[in-house]
C-alpha cells in the first residue's frame, strides 16, 4: 500500500502546518524569559516540549484514519494533534491558555483533547495506553466502526501501563495499533541505557500481534505499514505495534541543554530533516514544480499565522471560571 501523490501532498502539508507552527511557538514561548530562564514567565508559562522531527510519525498513520478513529498522544503532541485535524485555532489558544481553547485554557499544550475528531493527550508518560485500548474495546462491545491508535515514546515501552493494555487488547482481539516514536532519547537517557532489547517491535512477539520496525522517519514507509495494521483491525484480527526510528531535533523540553547528546548527533540528524526530504522526493516521484511547492508552503504558513492570531487575541478566562467543571 503506497501513497497516491495527493496523499503524499497531505502528508507534506501537514509536516509544514506542524513544523510552522512549533517555530512560532518556540520563538513566543521564549518571550519574558531572557535573559535568564524562568519557565513560570512569558505568555506561554510552563514546560513546552517540541516535536521538530518526528512530523513523519504522525502523518504516515493519520493519513489513514477518520474522525471516528480515536487516537491518544504523548506529552508531545502537537504534530499529532495537526494530522488528526485538531481544530488549529482553538488548540493554539489552549496552549496560550486562553478561553477559547480547546479546554478553555484549562489543559494547555500537553493536556490538548478535541472530541470532535477524537483526540487526547496526556504529560504522563505511557497514560494513552489504557484510554485507546478502552476505546477500541468500547467500540467493538458496540459493533460500531472505528479503530483506536495510542502513540508512545520508546521509553513509555518500559512502563506497566503498555504490557498490561497490549495483553488485554491481544486477548481481546481489539482494533487497537500502538506506535511508538522511538527517538532514541528518554528525556536524557538514552534508549540502550534504558532498554534490555534493541528493537520494541520483538516485544509484539510476547502477545501474539503482529510487531513492525520502520527506519529512516520515512513518511511513505510509515504509511505503508501503517496501512496494513489499520486494515487488519477494521477486519477485526485484532491490535498490532509498530515502533518508528525518527529524530528528536530539538531538547526534551524548551531550555534543555542537551548536554547528553554525542558531539555532532544533532547536525547529522538535522541534515536528514525529514520535511526538505519529503519535498525533494515529491519533485523527483511527482513532478511537483516550484510554484506549487511555494503555494503548498504559503497554504500551510497561513493557518499557522492564522491560529496563533486567534490564540494571541483570545481573552483569558475569568478567576471565577477555574472553579466551573470541577468535579466535587
Amino acid at each position: 500500500m503506497q501513497p497516491t501523490r495527493d496523499q503524499k501532498v497531505w502528508m507534506y502539508e501537514n509536516m509544514l502546518v506542524s513544523r510552522f507552527l512549533e517555530e512560532t511557538i518556540e520563538q513566543i514561548y521564549l518571550e519574558g524569559k531572557k535573559p535568564v530562564f524562568n519557565m513560570a514567565n512569558g505568555p506561554i508559562p510552563g514546560e513546552m516540549h517540541l516535536s521538530n522531527g518526528q512530523e513523519p510519525c504522525a502523518v504516515g498513520v493519520c493519513a489513514h484514519l477518520k474522525p471516528e478513529d480515536v487516537v491518544t498522544g504523548t506529552h508531545r503532541p502537537h504534530h499529532i494533534a495537526v494530522a488528526k485535524g485538531v481544530n488549529l485555532r482553538k488548540m493554539v489558544a489552549e496552549i496560550f491558555g486562553k478561553k477559547t481553547g480547546l479546554s478553555g485554557g484549562r489543559g494547555g499544550h500537553m493536556h490538548l483533547f478535541d472530541a470532535n475528531v477524537n483526540f487526547a493527550c496526556s504529560g504522563i508518560i505511557g497514560q494513552g495506553m489504557g484510554p485507546a485500548v478502552g476505546a477500541a474495546l468500547s467500540r467493538k462491545m458496540q459493533k460500531k466502526p472505528g479503530v483506536a491508535v495510542a502513540y508512545i515514546g520508546e521509553g513509555a515501552v518500559n512502563q506497566g501501563a503498555f504490557h498490561e493494555a497490549m495483553n488485554l487488547a491481544a486477548v481481546w482481539k481489539l482494533p487497537f495499533i500502538c506506535v511508538i516514536e522511538d527517538n532514541q532519547w528518554g528525556i536524557s537517557v538514552a534508549k540502550s541505557a534504558s532498554t534490555a532489547v534493541k528493537d520494541n517491535s520483538i516485544r509484539a512477539q510476547a502477545y501474539g500481534v503482529p510487531g513492525y520496525l520502520v527506519k529512516g522517519n520515512d513518511p511513505c514507509e510509515i504509511f505503508r505499514v501503517a496501512g496494513e495494521c489499520i486494515e487488519r483491525a477494521r477486519r477485526g484480527e485484532g491490535p498490532s505495534l509498530i515502533e518508528i526510528e525518527t529524530s528528536r531535533l530539538a531538547g526534551h523540553f524548551m531550555g534543555d541543554a542537551e548536554g547528553y547528546r554525542p558531539k555532532g548527533e544533532l547536525d547529522a540528524l538535522r541534515a536528514r530533516d525529514p520535511i526538505p526530504a519529503m519535498k525533494a522526493r515529491l519533485m523527483a516521484e511527482d513532478g511537483m514544480k516550484q510554484e506549487e511547492n511555494d503555494a503548498i508552503v504559503a497554504r500551510a504558513r497561513a493557518k499557522v499565522d492564522d491560529a496563533i492570531q486567534f490564540g494571541r487575541e483570545s481573552p483569558y478566562a475569568q478567576p471565577e471560571e477555574a472553579l466551573e467543571k470541577v468535579f466535587a
